[in-house]
């Protein structure tokens, strides 16, 4: 089995086939797995179990206080754990590596020849023609699989973020609804003794990114929240178009990022990520043991199963948010209420 991609998805990917006994390579473009980090590095509480190696755990987070437009603020339980992103990622890697999974950094694949089944994967030492029986696609929001595929292209919000000096430690994460950024939101994630500023915003509305988050950056140091020192930058897309027509394409199976699975309305696509990648995992095994067609049919049914609802709400969310940004309605309190997941107007038929 072929893994694109070694993020959390891929990476347990790779680790759950290589558990089976499956033989597995999972190649990775970066120098180093899980870096760098484009993430806010926030897991909801049952992944925890996921975050017990070493210097993956910083801290736990208990609630969540959202800003609306008028600058009430509505608190909400939301128990979390933040995490060493790049820790995480790596630990996965490691679990894959123990079961005997060979994983290659500073590679990718570049070509695709879906009828012999043969991938072309630059590494450091040249290209590799890699002949695969089944292809695991976790190689992000912008997969090379999907478009060597000829597969539309994901819909994108983008991000920018600062990694910045607490003046104290806190236990919520900080969501700020607003024109100010529109398609997205601004966020404040605490890690200690730093936290993760950042803001995201879909470029349709709103071209610059760095302009909002200096403007949030400064306000929460007025507020004497945060210092004014930057000690890291950050960024990336974030796909929001929903999941993909189909996860399953021959024997290709598209998993995390890649397959769509991000939260079209918070963002957020580590928990997916995992379980759709361990998913696909087992489905790669029971596909090698015999069970073929079936075995993959049942994996695009178990993910949807899991995650289409919830998406489809946030699709459905998001596109009346897109009627309203840079409108008087998007400066109104229960227009945001309605667009986010801490409300129970989000939830309303």
């Amino acid at each position: 089995m072929l893994v694109a991609g070694l993020g959390p998805a891929g990476g347990s990917a790779a680790a759950r086939a290589a558990l089976s006994g499956l033989n597995v390579l999972g190649v990775e473009k970066n120098r180093r797995i899980g870096e760098p980090v484009q993430c806010a590095e926030f897991i909801p509480l049952p992944m925890g179990r996921y975050a017990q190696a070493d210097g993956v755990r910083v801290q736990a987070i208990a609630a969540m206080r959202s800003t609306l437009p008028s600058g009430t603020v509505t608190v909400t339980d939301y128990p979390g754990l933040m995490i060493d992103r790049a820790r995480f990622d790596q630990a996965i890697a490691r679990r894959a590596e123990e079961a005997g999974a060979t994983l290659l950094t500073r590679s990718r694949l570049i070509d695709l020849n879906v009828e012999h089944r043969t991938a072309l994967v630059s590494t450091p030492d040249g290209a590799v023609a890699v002949r695969y029986e089944l292809l695991v696609a976790a190689d992000g929001p912008a997969s090379t699989v999907a478009a060597r595929m000829g597969l539309p292209a994901l819909d994108m919000v983008h991000t920018r973020q600062y990694t910045v000096p607490l003046r104290a430690p806190r236990r919520e994460t900080d969501i700020w609804l607003s024109d100010e950024f529109p398609g997205g939101y601004g966020w404040l994630f605490p890690k200690g003794n730093v936290a993760n500023l950042g803001v995201g915003a879909d470029r349709r509305f709103a071209d610059d990114l760095k302009g909002p988050l200096e403007r949030l950056h400064q306000q929460l140091v007025r507020e004497g929240i945060v210092a004014e020192e930057i000690l890291a930058r950050t960024g990336g897309p974030i796909p929001v178009s929903g999941m993909r027509d189909r996860l399953v394409d021959g024997r290709m199976l598209f998993v995390g990022d890649a397959a769509g699975l991000t939260h079209p309305i918070t963002g957020a696509g580590i928990a997916a990520a995992v379980i759709s990648g361990e998913r696909a995992g087992e489905a790669a095994a029971e596909f090698i043991a015999g069970d073929s067609a079936m075995a993959l049919q049942a994996f695009e049914e178990d993910v949807r199963d899991q995650f289409e609802g919830t998406i489809n709400r946030a699709l459905q969310r998001r596109a009346f948010l897109n009627r309203c940004w840079r409108t008087p309605a998007a400066q109104d309190d229960a227009t945001m209420r309605r667009g986010w997941i801490a409300f129970e107007e989000y939830f309303a038929v």
